[in-house]
Order: C-alpha cells, then structure tokens, then sequence
C-alpha cells in the first residue's frame, strides 16, 4: 500500500499518512457524514504498513474540531498504532485557548498506551 494524501473540506480532515518517512498526520475538521466510510481506509493503511518492529512513527493531530463518531474512529486508529510493533509517539497539537482540544488530548493520553506530547500553539 501507498502513501495516503487526502486534501480537507469543510467536513473531512486533511490526511498525509507517508511510508517515506514514516510519518501519520490529520488536521482540520472532522464531521463526516459518514466517519467509518472515511476512517476506513485509514485504519486498513496502519493495519498494513506498520508490522515492522521498532520503526519510529511520528503521529501529527492538530484537528480544529471533531464530532463523537470522528472520536471513536481516531480512538480506533489510535489503537490500532498501539497493537503495532512501531515506536511511536502522539504530537497533539491544540490552541493554547481550546480547553476542549486540551481535554480530548488529555483524554485519548490516559487510555492510549503511546506516548503523547501535547502541544500548545498560538490561537
């Protein structure tokens, strides 16, 4: 499988998920009508591109919004990069004024078994 390059909408996040170098990155707005069709083919690349032990893996989520159906799909992919045998790590990035984003990173932090950074930037 190959890289992922999807461009937002209004609806659907930006996605660059790159296998050179091995790199996952979701920004924008997630309110899919439909969040599994979307996620789908996400979950399907981290299922088989990240089956190799002790690879690094940068995951890069600066979203500006997200609804619940886009939470349980990114809890999903989160788990999935979890289960893999990469060495990865969570930049979660949130407008130092957006407690809401804040809480969510805290939250995915407290049940995701990966390292998190969580990254205020200027709103």
């Amino acid at each position: 499988m190959s890289s992922i390059s999807l461009p937002g909408t209004s609806k659907t996040p930006t996605v660059q998920f790159n296998l050179e170098p091995l790199t996952m990155s979701i920004s924008g707005r997630s309110i899919p009508e439909n969040s599994i069709e979307f996620y789908q083919p996400l979950l399907d690349w981290v299922q088989a591109n990240l089956q190799t032990d002790g690879t690094s893996l940068e995951i890069s989520i600066r979203l500006e919004y997200f609804n619940t159906s886009s939470s349980k799909c990114i809890m999903d992919l989160l788990k999935r990069v979890e289960k893999s045998p990469c060495d990865a790590t969570v930049l979660w990035y949130y407008e130092d004024e957006d407690e809401d984003m804040l809480e969510a990173g805290e939250d995915y932090d407290a049940i995701i078994e990966i390292p998190f950074k969580l990254i205020a930037t200027p709103g």
